[in-house]
Parts: structure tokens; sequence; C-alpha cells
């Protein structure tokens, strides 16, 4: 399940593998747990979440991929500064989010993505197939619904830009969705397009140039179609939490 589906249906992973990646993660990126502490011992937090040591280790293994901790050996596990945890890391920024939202992380979230989908963007009208072409046409026509709630219009929304990603064929630009994803659940959470007919026929009008641009095998036109979508999207993320 994707952050966007999480933030969407409320629903969480409920192993107890995920349950303490999740408490334990969340603390660290929220700042309940500092940086550069070191966590409890094994057998306190064995006795905290009620788990086995395997399961433990097996979290702590997933924390070190996420470049959250760091084990040391006769020291301990380390938490990690904020500069080394990984933020392409789908958990990570959801516990970011979670964290609360503020203009400076919209700011990099909106960067990070510009300096990207763009790029994404110019590769697919380079080597998008007719089908594709006739595929991301069909998804850009759903977004002109005036009866679209924040629900769906968020799943057409992020299957377009998976759809850009996946027709640009860099692999990594569809390694980056997790960026997408999170901007989109704050956008869900905060500031819907779905919130009047005129935000929706702006944002249909908007990803329908993206795909203009494409099939005209336009780079600098799709580039700059797809920097607008972006940048109305922040701007309407940054005055919902300006209100």
């Amino acid at each position: 399940m994707g952050l966007l589906e999480t933030t969407i249906t409320g629903r969480k992973r409920r192993s107890s593998h995920a349950h303490v990646v999740a408490e334990l993660g969340s603390a660290i990126v929220s700042g309940r747990i500092p940086e550069n502490s070191l966590l409890p011992n094994d057998a306190e937090l064995s006795l905290r979440f009620g788990v086995s040591r395997t399961v433990l280790r097996e979290t702590m293994k997933t924390l070190a991929a996420k470049r959250l901790v760091e084990p040391k050996a006769k020291v301990g596990t380390r938490v990690l500064e904020k500069s080394s945890w990984n933020f392409f890391d789908p958990d990570v920024l959801g516990w970011r989010c979670d964290a609360g939202l503020d203009p400076e992380f919209i700011n990099h979230l909106a960067d990070i993505r510009l300096a990207l989908e763009p790029a994404a963007a110019a590769a697919a009208a380079r080597h998008a197939s007719s089908e594709d072409i006739v595929s991301l046409y069909a998804i850009a026509a759903r977004f002109d619904n005036v009866n679209h709630t924040p629900e769906t219009i968020a799943k057409v929304d992020l299957e377009f830009h998976l759809a850009v990603a996946r027709i640009s064929g860099n692999p990594f630009m569809r390694s980056a969705s997790g960026l997408i994803e999170a901007a989109l659940a704050i956008s869900f959470q905060l500031s819907s397009p779905a919130s009047s007919p005129e935000t929706i026929s702006e944002i249909a009008s908007n990803h329908l140039r993206i795909v203009h641009a494409i099939a005209a095998r336009d780079e600098n036109a799709a580039i700059k179609a797809m920097r607008q979508v972006i940048l109305v999207g922040k701007d309407r993320i940054k005055n919902a939490i300006a209100e």
C-alpha cells in the first residue's frame, strides 16, 4: 500500500515488524527520539513493544536501510543525523508528513519534483509510443469531472504522473514515485483541487497541456507544462498552510 492510499484509507500495516518500524521511525523523524542519541537496548525495546528479539533485529535492519539508524559494536544503535536520512523512501516521507508541514518542507518537496518531473516529461516527449500517448490522453480526460472527490482526483493525479515517469523510459524517474505520492497525499489532506469546479477545470487543463506537448514531441513545452502543474500545486498547499 502506497503513501497516498494509506493517507486516503487511514489503514496501516499491522504486522509486528511493521508496527515497531513505524513507531520508531516516526519517533526519529518527528524528533521525539533525537538525532545522535542511542536507542534503548533490545531487552527494553522487546518489553516495550511486546515483540521478540528476532523482530527487533529485523526492525533495526529496516531502519538502517532507510539510513535512520546505524548499529555500533559495543556501543548500541545510534540515530543518524537528518542529513543521512533517505527521504526518497516512502515511509520516511510519510513520517515526515505526519510530523507536521511547514513552508520549508513544501518548498523542498516541490524543488526536487521540479528537478525530476519536467525532465521525465521531456523524455516522454522523445520516447512515447502512439499507445502511450493515447493512454495519457485517456488519463488526462478523467481529470475533467465536476463530481470528483479529493480521493478520486488524487488517484487520477498519481496515475498520470506515474505514467509520465514510466513513459520517460528512465527507471530512476519511476523510482522517485514516493515524492509524487507525498505531494499528492499532502494535497489530499490540505487543499484538494476537487474543492471547486474551477480548480478541477484548472488541473484538467494543466495536465492536458502536458499531454499535448508530449504528443507534439515538444520537449520544451512538456517541461514548461509540467513545471506549471507542480508550481500551482505547491502554491495551493502553501496557501492552505498559511490560512
